[in-house]
């Protein structure tokens, strides 16, 4: 059975410890049959180049500082899939195989939640910092075959992610990141995938996406959906940074 590409904003490694808005988000976004094994493209993986884990068991990675102990102790012993892998990269030369690198914050906080027992097989896609926003879109559309070999394609960011705007004023006002949000939203209903991978052009880019990592895996995602797929998404006001970057959602067979 088909398996869809689903965005889902990942917001604080801290969801990874606690049951909350951003946890009962990502879990309506559930394909109703287990995938066979997963792919992910995390914000916090970039590289020069196009990498894919070929761990048998991908290493849990704690790639953040400052937070509670207790979040460095969380482990996701899943298992990799080192001959899918293989055939990705046999398919796709411009992906090469990684020992480099397990799972990152932006892969295993949301499948902490999603999938607890850790019985899945999980790959991660980097993002190639070269890589043009069009380019991510084109390399969506290159693996949706993934999606008919039972392969969920998971893309992990935020639409909207500026944490020194936060911090500065964590009660907003951000009418820049509703705006932003909302010319995004509305892109992709339209399939207008022209719109989002050209992002600097929209009202409020320059404040909801100061660097691009975060935003990147939407437009990964957005080439991984079919033209007959139905979108789903999450509609929260955008009342404050955390609030607008909390929309996910999903691309699946009707």
């Amino acid at each position: 059975m088909s398996q869809p590409a689903v965005f889902l904003a990942h917001g604080s490694p801290m969801n990874a410890l606690h049951k909350t808005p951003f946890v009962d988000d990502w879990q309506q976004f559930l394909p109703a049959t287990a995938p066979r094994a997963i792919l992910c493209v995390s914000a916090h993986w970039e590289t020069a180049g196009t990498f894919i884990t070929a761990n048998p068991a991908p290493p849990t990675i704690h790639d953040f500082s400052g937070f509670p102990r207790a979040l460095y102790q969380l482990q996701y012993p899943c298992p990799g899939a080192p001959e899918l892998a293989a055939h990705i990269c046999e398919r796709h030369n411009n992906i090469q195989p990684s020992l480099d690198w397990g799972l990152d914050h932006g892969a295993w906080s949301l499948l902490l939640h999603l999938y607890p027992d850790a019985d899945i097989p999980v790959l991660q896609l980097s993002l190639d910092k070269h890589s043009s926003p069009q380019q991510i879109v084109e390399l969506g559309q290159s693996l949706q075959w993934l999606r008919d070999e039972g392969v969920l394609l998971l893309g992990s960011g935020n639409i909207v992610h500026n944490i020194q705007q936060w911090l500065q004023n964590p009660n907003g006002p951000f009418d820049w990141a509703q705006t932003f949000d909302e010319a995004v939203a509305d892109a992709l209903s339209q399939r207008d995938f022209k719109t989002i991978a050209h992002y600097p052009a929209l009202p409020g880019a320059n404040l909801a996406v100061p660097s691009a990592e975060h935003y990147l895996p939407l437009l990964f995602i957005a080439g991984a959906s079919r033209r007959d797929d139905q979108l789903r998404m999450t509609n929260y006001p955008a009342l404050s940074i955390e609030h607008c970057s909390m929309r996910s959602l999903s691309f699946s067979s009707k």
